[in-house]
C-alpha cells in the first residue's frame, strides 16, 4: 500500500482547542454540589499514630467533613493499593512511612475554607527510626513494611512473593556466560560507582481528580495515564464490578509517569462515597513533591576488557530507591535492570538489581523509565575505559557495539534496533573526526557522545474499536491518553492511511471506560506500538467489512472505497454504520532462573545525544553550546511531532543532568516548589539543537514504527559529563553536575 496518511507532518488535531482555551482539562469540570477536599499530611518521616485531633477543624465555620483512615475502613475493609504490591493505603493507618504522607481530609464547598481547617489538624506519633539512603536499606534495622502483599494483576509481576522483615521489594538477577574466569583472563578490569538524585515530574497540570457518586455507582474525572487501570482498582477496591465505575478521561497537561496507575482516583472516591457528593481533590506543585517522584539509584558497574579493547565480561550491581511505596518500582527494577550492560555485545554477564524501600516520597515511573539512571552509569564508565586505553570513545563503541542478529546478554535476539545507526549519525552530525577546539585561558571547551537502548514493557495489551459512518467520516475509539505527545494524531494517521481517507476527517474520542476499549496504560514509549497495532487491526477489520459490504450490494470496488456509495447501497439512504475491533498483545517469554529469556521484549528503544560545552574553570559554570539528538523509531508516523518529542526528551534530561533534585531533610522535602526546584529555562537551552531519525523500520510495528517519546533522554547526562570531563579533565560521578560541584571538583572543597 502506498502511504500517504502515514509520514505526513500534519500539525496535531487538538493544537487549536488548546491555543484557544478550549481544551478538555479535568481541572476545568465543575459537578453541581461539589465539595473540596484538602489533604493534612503527616510530619514525621516514620511513626506509629497515635492519635489524630480533628476537634479544631471540625469547629471551622464552613467544614462539610472531615475523613481519616479509620472512616476509609467503614467502606473499604482492606483500603491498601498498588500496581506491584498492595502496600499504599488510601489514607494512612496505623503508622506513616514519609513526610507527606495523607493523614486525614477536610471536605469544605470553598477549598480556601478545607486549606484552613486542615492547617487545625494535629496527629501525635510515636517517631521510628527512619532509612533515606538506598544503600543503607539493604540491611538497616528501620523496617518501613513490615509484610508486603503481591497485588497479582500484571503478567510480568507475577513472580513477586510476599516477603516480611525487609526492605527489598524486589531482588533481580540476571547471569549469563562465566564472569569469574573472563575476569581472571582480562587484561584490564575497571570498577567505578555511579549515583542519582531524587528529581520530580513536574508537569504544569498538577494532579487532580473529580468523582460523583450516583446510583450503585461512581464516575471518576481524573488526569489520568491509566483510565482502565484506576477503574479496575477503583472497582477491586469497593467490591464492586468493573461496570459499576466508570472513569473519564481529557486533555493532560503533562504527565511523564506522574499520573500513572492510581494516585487520587482511590481516595476521591472514598470520600464521594462517605459524604454522598462530588468531591474535587486537586493537588498544589508543592503537593506534588509528596505524592509520586523518579528513584533515586546507586549503580556500582565493573568490566573485563582484552587487549584488543573488547569488552568480555560486566558486573553490574544497581540499588533503587523507591520511597515509602512500591508503585510501579519492581517493574524499573527488572526491566530496565537488565539493560544495565547497556548496548554492547558481551559474552558473559552477571546482573543484580534491587527495589528498596526508604522513608522517601513514593518513586514510581518517570520518563524513561529507569534507562537515564542506567545509562548515566554505563556510558560514563564507558568513556572512562576508553580514555584509559587510549581509544577513541566512538571508536571503542564501534568495537563493542550490539548489532542486529546478535543476542542481548538476556539471550533475546536483536532485531529492528539501529544502535549502529544511531552512533553513527551522531558522529557525522558532530564532526566527531574534525579537530576541535578545546578553547584555552579560563573557558575550555569539550564534547561527549553517549547512546542507550530501552526494552519496552512486556506484555501488555491494547485494544481499539474504529467505527465509519454512512458519510464514510470515521470515530476512533481508543483509551490511549494524549498528554501533548501526539498520539491522537499519529493513531488518527493510521485509520485515515487505512481506510483511504483524510486525518482530519478522523475523530478520536477521549478516554472514558463506559465508552472506550481496554488499554493497560499511556507509558514507556508502547503506545505508538501496541495500541499503534491495535489501531491498525480495527482499521483493516472496518475495511474488510466495507470491501465485503461493496460486493454485495453489486459497488465496483477500486483501490480506494467509496464509502458512502456503498452504504447508500446496502441501505437505500445514508444510514448504517460499521464497527471495526482490533486486540493486540504481543508474544514474550518470562525470564528464567537465570534472569535469560529468548523474548524479553517487542521492540528496542534506541536513542543518543551528542554534546559541546564551555566551562568556566573558575566559576563552574557549564554552557550548553550545542546537542544533537537521534534516535530509532522505527518509520515516523509523524515526523514533526517525533522531532518535538525528541528535543522535549532531551530538555527534560538536560534538567535532571544539570540543576533538578529533591532536598530532604531529616525526611522533610526543603525545596517543593518551582521557585526552589530548578527546571530548565530558557537560558539553559543550547542555541543550537538538532533532531535526527535515523533511517529504520520495526517489521511488526504499524506501518513500520515504535515508540520515541523517552530515546532522547538516554544519553544526555553521560556525554554532558564526558563533555566537561573532555573540556577540564574532571569526571563527575553524581547527578546533578550544578555549578558548585564542579566548582568544588575543581578548586577542592572551601571552608
Amino acid at each position: 500500500m502506498t502511504t500517504t496518511e502515514v509520514g505526513r507532518s500534519l500539525p496535531r488535531l487538538e493544537a487549536r482547542q488548546k491555543v484557544t482555551g478550549h481544551g478538555n482539562y479535568t481541572h476545568n469540570i465543575k459537578l453541581p454540589g461539589m465539595v473540596h477536599a484538602k489533604v493534612f499530611r503527616s510530619t514525621v518521616p516514620h511513626g506509629r499514630i497515635l492519635s489524630i485531633n480533628t476537634s479544631d477543624a471540625k469547629a471551622h465555620p464552613g467544614v462539610t467533613a472531615i475523613i481519616t483512615g479509620q472512616d476509609i475502613l467503614k467502606i473499604i475493609p482492606e483500603p491498601y493499593y498498588g500496581p506491584a504490591f498492595h502496600d499504599q493505603p488510601i489514607l494512612a493507618l496505623g503508622k506513616v512511612r514519609y513526610v507527606g504522607e495523607p493523614v486525614a481530609v477536610v471536605l469544605a464547598e470553598d477549598p480556601r475554607i478545607a486549606e484552613e481547617a486542615a492547617e487545625l489538624i494535629f496527629a501525635d506519633y510515636e517517631e521510628l527510626p527512619a532509612v533515606y539512603d538506598e544503600t543503607e536499606a539493604m540491611t538497616s534495622e528501620a523496617i518501613v513494611h513490615e509484610e508486603l502483599k503481591p497485588a497479582g494483576t500484571f503478567p510480568d509481576l507475577k513472580h513477586l512473593i510476599g516477603r516480611k522483615n525487609t526492605n527489598i521489594a524486589l531482588d533481580f538477577h540476571l547471569k549469563r556466560g562465566d564472569t569469574d574466569a573472563a575476569f581472571a583472563s582480562a587484561a584490564h578490569v575497571y570498577e567505578h560507582s555511579f549515583q542519582t538524585q531524587q528529581t520530580m515530574h513536574t508537569p504544569f497540570e498538577p494532579l487532580i481528580s473529580l468523582a460523583e457518586p450516583g446510583d450503585e455507582r461512581i464516575t471518576i474525572y481524573s488526569a489520568s495515564q491509566s483510565p482502565s487501570f484506576a477503574r479496575s482498582e477503583v472497582a477491586r477496591l469497593l467490591g464492586w464490578s468493573e461496570n459499576r465505575v466508570q472513569v473519564k478521561v481529557g486533555h493532560l497537561g503533562g504527565g511523564f509517569g506522574a499520573k500513572l496507575y492510581v494516585k487520587l482516583e482511590a481516595l476521591v472516591a472514598a470520600l464521594a462515597i462517605l459524604c454522598r457528593r462530588p468531591v474535587r481533590l486537586s493537588l498544589s506543585m508543592e503537593e506534588q513533591f509528596y505524592t509520586i517522584t523518579k528513584h533515586a539509584s546507586t549503580f556500582h558497574i565493573k568490566s573485563a576488557v582484552n587487549k584488543e579493547g573488547r569488552i568480555t565480561a560486566r558486573k553490574c550491581e544497581v540499588i533503587w530507591n523507591g520511597g515509602a511505596y512500591a508503585d510501579i518500582g519492581p517493574r524499573v527494577t527488572q526491566k530496565s535492570g537488565f539493560t544495565a550492560t547497556g548496548p554492547y555485545d558481551i559474552e558473559a554477564a552477571d546482573i543484580d538489581s534491587y527495589a528498596l524501600y526508604t522513608n522517601r516520597p513514593p518513586a514510581g515511573a518517570l520518563r524513561g523509565f529507569g534507562i537515564p539512571q542506567l545509562v548515566w552509569a554505563y556510558e560514563s564508565h564507558t568513556d572512562l575505559i576508553a580514555r584509559d586505553l587510549g581509544i577513541d570513545p566512538v571508536e571503542f563503541r564501534r568495537r563493542n557495539i550490539l548489532r542486529d542478529g546478535r543476542p542481548h546478554v538476556t539471550g533475546t535476539i536483536m532485531k529492528d534496533a539501529a544502535i549502529e545507526g544511531v552512533l553513527e549519525t551522531l558522529a557525522d552530525r558532530m564532526n566527531w573526526d574534525a579537530p576541535f577546539d578545546h578553547g584555552s585561558g579560563t573557558m575550555k571547551r569539550g564534547r561527549g557522545i553517549s547512546i542507550g537502548f530501552k526494552a519496552c514493557v512486556s506484555p501488555t495489551t491494547s485494544v481499539a474499536s474504529v467505527s465509519v459512518s454512512a458519510d464514510g467520516s470515521a470515530t476512533l475509539y481508543l483509551s490511549t491518553v494524549d498528554m501533548g505527545q501526539g498520539s491522537d494524531t499519529a493513531m488518527s494517521q493510521i485509520v485515515a492511511e487505512v481506510l483511504g481517507v483524510e486525518t482530519e476527517d478522523v475523530r478520536v474520542v477521549n478516554p472514558d471506560t463506559d465508552i472506550t476499549p481496554y488499554d493497560m496504560a499511556t507509558l514507556g514509549s508502547r503506545s505508538t506500538f501496541h495500541m499503534g497495532n491495535a489501531v491498525q487491526k480495527a482499521a483493516e477489520h472496518a475495511r474488510e467489512q466495507l470491501v465485503e459490504m461493496a460486493q454485495k450490494v453489486g459497488v465496483p470496488q477500486t483501490n480506494s472505497l467509496n464509502v458512502p456509495e456503498i452504504f447508500r447501497h446496502a441501505y437505500g439512504m445514508q444510514a448504517g454504520t460499521v464497527i471495526g475491533v482490533g486486540t493486540y498483545i504481543p508474544t514474550y517469554t518470562s525470564p528464567d532462573k537465570d534472569g535469560l529469556s529468548d523474548n524479553v521484549t517487542p521492540f528496542w528503544m534506541i536513542g543518543g545525544t551528542g554534546v559541546e560545552v564551555e566551562v568556566d574553570t573558575e566559576t563552574g559554570r557549564v554552557t550548553l553550546l550545542k546537542m544533537v539528538n537521534a534516535a530509532d523509531l522505527g518509520n515516523p508516523l509523524n515526523p514533526r511531532i517525533v522531532e518535538t518529542q525528541l528535543s522535549g526528551a532531551a530538555i527534560m534530561q538536560l534538567g535532571f543532568t544539570v540543576s533538578e533534585e529533591m532536598i530532604l531533610d531529616g525526611g522533610q522535602v526543603t525545596n517543593a516548589s518551582l521557585a526552589d526546584y530548578k527546571i530548565p529555562g530558557i537560558r539553559d537551552i543550547p542555541p543550537h539543537i538538532e533532531n535526527h531519525i535515523v533511517e529504520a523500520y520495526t517489521h511488526d510495528g504499524p506501518f513500520g514504527a515504535k515508540g520515541v517519546g523517552e530515546s532522547a533522554t538516554f544519553g544526555v547526562s553521560p556525554a554532558v559529563a564526558e563533555a566537561i570531563h573532555d573540556a577540564c579533565g574532571v569526571r563527575l560521578t553524581k547527578l546533578p553536575m550544578t555549578a558548585e560541584v564542579l566548582y568544588q571538583a575543581l578548586h577542592g572543597e572551601q571552608e
